[in-house]
């Protein structure tokens, strides 16, 4: 039932927000050199790693690790880096990975595969086991702000109580966060 839901709602997020995602792909080209996605290595499901696609927000030269363990991350950020973020417009090509059935629309988010604490403390609490998600339980509930041990508390809770009515409740609490800007650090 969830993977229905995730492939008809991303097939019609795709058809609806392609327009939009053609213009960020044209400003993404127009104000920094390389490619307008980056494909990063996340781990998925069972601890797999899978290739989830961004636009790009950072600069080429930018180290693969995640963005809080950067000195300044501001100093990496491309000319619409903070915005694409801030509004959360660089996620659009991960419509693309739900499509595909690496990720959902809620779980827990997929981890860089050199993130090897989160992974660690994931595995131990069982969570490995879902779908990562474009969103979820601990997104809405402080984003990028939240210490890993707070991020996993609230993975391992969506784990024990997921459900349809749950993750319908997580999108549109999502939307409300992304409409707002919250807890975005950079």
């Amino acid at each position: 039932m969830k993977r229905l839901f995730d492939f008809v709602l991303a097939s019609i997020a795709t058809i609806i927000l392609l327009a939009p995602g053609i213009v960020v792909a044209f400003f993404v080209k127009l104000t920094s050199k390389g490619p307008i996605v980056y494909w990063s290595d996340r781990v998925g499901k069972n601890n797999m790693i899978f290739k989830m696609p961004k636009f790009r927000t950072m600069l080429t030269n930018t180290p693969a690790v995640a963005t809080h363990l950067l000195s300044d991350p501001k100093k990496f950020l491309t000319p619409i880096g903070s915005f694409l973020r801030k509004s959360s417009l660089d996620e659009l090509p991960q419509l693309w990975s739900i499509l595909k059935g690496d990720m959902s629309f809620v779980g827990p988010r997929p981890a860089l595969f050199n993130q090897e604490d989160l992974i660690k403390l994931r595995t131990e609490h069982g969570v490995d086991e879902l779908v990562p998600g474009l969103t979820g339980w601990a997104q809405i509930n402080g984003r990028d702000e939240l210490p890993i041990s707070e991020k996993v508390k609230l993975d391992t809770e969506y784990l024990h109580k997921q459900s349809f009515f749950l993750d319908i409740k997580i999108i549109f609490l999502t939307f409300l966060k992304v409409m707002r800007r919250d807890g975005v650090t950079h």
